[in-house]
């Protein structure tokens, strides 16, 4: 019952959220073309974020690897 309650108050909450106005920061970010600056800092990030898991992946597999080996 209690995950029901809990999912209903969360529908109802994006509901509520969704049914406002335009965000004018949006709107003003795109009129003076700054928004291409704020989705290119955006990118950048997301994309460092995944060469540092593809690159941790790599070293994880490489040590469990040597690892296996050991024994």
């Amino acid at each position: 019952m209690n995950k029901f309650i809990l999912t209903l108050i969360g529908l109802m909450t994006s509901l509520i959220t969704s049914a406002q106005d335009k965000p004018e920061m949006a709107d003003l970010l795109r009129s003076n073309g700054k928004i291409y600056t704020v989705v290119a800092v955006c990118l950048t990030i997301l994309i460092g974020l995944f060469i540092y898991v593809f690159i941790l992946d790599r070293k994880i597999s490489r040590f469990e690897h040597e690892t296996k080996n050991r024994k």
